[in-house]
């Protein structure tokens, strides 16, 4: 298991190199100037030019990344070149807006998802399963931010049940998160129905069923416990992914995360903000995966014997070199 971990750790490195330098690269051939954005259209050239020295942007792009990186390795993501302030400072006062709102999305999809696909699979071909599936179809072609629009128009505008925008107590999140549960429910109610469709066709259930056991104590304890293997490593996707997909819904409903300081961020070109978060967002669904890899791997032990079996291969073919050596 440590072999697993410690490999998983190992490709972390080379996926955050490679996303930090194509965040460089990819500001750096972005138009626009965020000195004109800083001293406004009456600055004179001089003025222009004398700001870029002073905060590096005329240096190579070799140079610039190496600084910023050096920087990030010492805990220094730099200064917003708007407000001045630390990117540090503001990334982990608005995180917990962003993990909170991604742990709701996620929390309702699972509670309604699972319950959906087991409904279809346990009824298949018959008008609960047709029923489900409508309903992770609707979920899945609706646009989120679409429908977040639509929410605020229905339950906000016109009925006034609901704030507009703001996180200021539990009624504004609820918009939110529903908007943002909508495709993540989809994925997970058409996983679990797949995976227990195939594990209610197995040889195991059908000896089970030969025994007498009852059909509740089959699908629950047998069947549901091997379907959900596979939709435990679904969710933590869908997580991971919902960290990067949050920006458009902070957007609309105006919470303080993650996703609204990187949308303003490009907007004004602050490129620290900008390197910054898509960094954080990066490592952080990185992390995730890594995290439900490792669960996986508990949970399912062929995963482990996979590296175990490579690990002793290794070794047992080095024996082998070293025997044909001393012959």
């Amino acid at each position: 298991m440590l072999i697993f971990i410690g490999k998983r750790l190992l490709m972390l490195i080379p996926i955050v190199l490679g996303i930090s330098i194509i965040v460089q690269v990819l500001i750096d051939i972005t138009p626009g100037d965020p000195v004109m954005v800083m001293l406004g259209g009456l600055a004179s050239p001089e003025e222009m030019q004398e700001v870029r020295e002073q905060l590096g942007l005329e240096d190579p792009l070799p140079v610039r990344y190496v600084r910023y990186m050096w920087g990030v390795i010492n805990g220094d993501f730099g200064r917003s070149l708007v407000t001045k302030r630390s990117v540090f400072d503001e990334m982990v006062t608005r995180f917990p807006y962003t993990l909170l709102l991604v742990t709701l999305a996620v929390g309702l999809s699972v509670l309604i998802g699972i319950p959906l696909g087991i409904l279809a699979a346990t009824h298949h071909n018959k008008w609960q399963d047709n029923a489900s599936m409508f309903v992770a179809l609707f979920c899945v072609s609706m646009p989120s931010f679409w429908f977040g629009l639509m929410l605020i128009q229905q339950f906000a505008v016109k009925l006034r049940w609901l704030p507009v925008a703001g996180a200021d107590d539990w009624k504004g999140w609820v918009l939110p998160v529903v908007a943002m549960a909508l495709g993540v429910t989809a994925t997970i109610t058409r996983q679990t129905r797949s995976n227990m469709l195939e594990v209610i066709r197995q040889d195991f259930i059908t000896t089970a069923r030969a025994k007498g056991l009852g059909e509740g104590k089959i699908r629950y304890r047998h069947a549901l416990k091997n379907a959900l293997i596979p939709v435990i490593m679904v969710i933590g996707n869908v997580f991971g992914v919902s960290l990067g997909g949050v920006l458009i819904s902070e957007v609309i409903f105006s919470l303080p995360g993650l996703g609204q300081y990187t949308i303003k961020g490009l907007s004004n070109r602050d490129y620290p903000v900008i390197q910054s978060s898509v960094l954080i967002l990066s490592v952080l669904f990185a992390v995730v995966i890594l995290l439900v890899d490792i669960v996986f791997a508990i949970i399912d032990p062929r995963i482990r014997s996979q590296y175990t079996r490579r690990g002793r291969g290794k070794e047992k073919k080095k024996g082998v070199e070293r025997l044909e050596k001393k012959a």
